[in-house]
């Protein structure tokens, strides 16, 4: 009889057998209620999988409510581009990937740039980004943005001073005509401390699924950890307004974050069948907050 294993829990490297659960055992339970009173009986350490069912749950409910959303946006003719801005390895892949995993492809892109061409280099600095913007209908999820110049391009002289300084006037403006223009732009900052990042780098220097996902300049983000928080900081204090806020997210439980941040996303919108949710669309403040919430608390 072959035997399941939810914990490390063992002895010696086996399980004790009082602790074992059976395919007998599976066959008998029916509800959550009884899988969790088992565990409990045989002492075992459920904590983790109870977190995991529930937030795969919730996960399922908020695509459900993006499948609707994407719908609206679609027969409302709204233009969308959310932002995910954030330190290295704080999580915005994944969450983008917890996004889209079951929208409709043809009315959203991802957009994640590569560095500009010779060509590029030489034109305004939006040029490349304005012809990513959504059309009518669609969403856009940018992994990485314009912001590049705000926080990487200083950091790692990839800027001189006079185009960080004529980027950091220019932008409040542009962002200001897409909000006249009609264009719904939500900027979420991924908030992870020193800690974290080192081990999700050590996590992905050993496993090999995920080594393409570290760069050189990856690996400088702890090295300049602190000139990071500067620029991060003046990026907050002279790009955040009332019609393109910025929004953190604390990231450092990975899986909590993608779910309050599809959340604070929904909770901007009044689309259809927004009310028959069956999970809360409203985020956790203690997760998600307005910049000026989060000024002491940012990493």
């Amino acid at each position: 009889m072959s035997e399941f294993l939810l914990t490390d829990d063992s002895v010696g490297g086996r399980l004790t057998d009082n602790k074992r659960l059976t395919n007998e055992d599976f066959s008998n339970i029916e509800t959550r209620a009884e899988l969790e009173s088992l565990l409990q009986d045989r002492g075992r350490d459920y904590s983790k999988a109870i977190f995991n069912l529930d937030y795969e749950r919730q996960l399922e409910q908020l695509q459900i409510e993006l499948v609707k959303w994407q719908r609206w946006i679609a027969d409302t003719d709204q233009r969308v581009a959310v932002i995910f801005e954030g330190r290295d390895a704080a999580g915005k892949g994944g969450s983008i990937k917890r996004f889209v995993e079951h929208m409709n492809p043809r009315s959203l892109r991802v957009v994640a740039l590569n560095k500009p061409t010779d060509l590029e280099r030489k034109q305004w600095y939006f040029r490349r980004y304005i012809k990513e913007l959504p059309n009518a209908g669609e969403v856009v999820f940018f992994d990485r943005s314009w912001y590049n110049r705000a926080v990487v391009e200083p950091v790692m002289g990839f800027c001189t001073e006079d185009q960080y300084q004529q980027f950091m006037r220019q932008v409040p403006e542009f962002e200001h005509m897409l909000f006249e223009d009609g264009v719904h732009v939500i900027k979420l900052w991924f908030s992870i401390n020193k800690d974290e990042q080192s081990r999700r780098f050590d996590a992905r220097r050993s496993n090999p699924l995920k080594q393409w996902k570290l760069s050189p300049v990856d690996e400088k983000g702890q090295e300049m950890w602190e000139k990071y928080t500067y620029y991060k900081e003046q990026m907050f204090a002279r790009t955040h307004t009332n019609f393109s806020p910025w929004t953190i997210i604390k990231t450092n439980n990975k899986k909590i974050a993608r779910l309050e941040c599809i959340r604070h996303v929904l909770s901007k919108f009044e689309y259809d069948g927004k009310e028959n949710a069956n999970t809360t669309v409203l985020p956790d403040p203690n997760v998600v907050m307005r910049f000026h919430r989060s000024i002491y608390h940012l990493v």
